[in-house]
């Protein structure tokens, strides 16, 4: 069985987002305006690029990442090499960028449970809101890997869902502060 892994820029009040610059949300770009760039509080990025196998999204970040990701050839050497898994109903084969590689579209939740099913390595989830919501809602994250930066967003989307069910636990797996305010948690989620 595959580890399905949710990674995120969150800010304290659970907001994902905008964290880099993308246009139309007040607070684009938060991760880097007023907060002290430190590498270290970064390493979790690079571990995630070699310890999974697989890259999933939602339509929306597909639509975001799918221009830029494969021109960052340095930054996202080993998420560009990987297989890539769109969630999404309504997406199209002709609407898939051919210099992203390997690239299937997922058509549910049920596609994603059985995914899990299969032989390889761990799966992460980056942006996709609105996947990671309706993943954790089906019990099927597996893994938060979090850099919670020390503000509060209000309005934005939220990486967490406020579907009224029973309480999920966690377990704590790593954790680091760093000087700028950024705290790592990684969670496991108790099944």
């Amino acid at each position: 069985m595959r580890t399905l892994i949710t990674t995120a820029f969150v800010s304290l009040d659970g907001v994902i987002e905008g964290p880099g610059g993308e246009p139309g949300y007040r607070n684009s770009g938060w991760t880097f305006k007023g907060i002290p760039f430190d590498e270290a509080a970064y390493e979790l990025k690079g571990t995630e690029q070699t310890e999974a196998t697989a890259l999933m999204v939602g339509r929306v970040s597909y639509q975001a990442f799918s221009p830029v990701w494969p021109g960052m050839v340095e930054e996202f050497a080993g998420y560009n090499a990987m297989p890539k898994y769109v969630v999404s109903s309504t997406l199209q084969d002709s609407d898939l960028v051919t210099n992203w590689g390997e690239t299937t579209i997922l058509r549910s939740l049920d596609d994603v449970a059985a995914l899990k099913e299969t032989e390889g390595g761990p799966i992460i989830v980056h942006g996709s809101a609105t996947l990671n919501r309706n993943l954790s809602d089906a019990g099927l994250i597996d893994r938060y890997n979090l850099l919670v930066f020390p503000v509060l967003l209000g309005a934005g989307k939220r990486l967490f869902s406020d579907t009224d069910r029973d309480k999920l636990a966690l377990t704590l797996k790593d954790s680091a502060s760093y000087p700028n305010g950024i705290q790592k948690l990684v969670y496991d989620v108790n099944n």
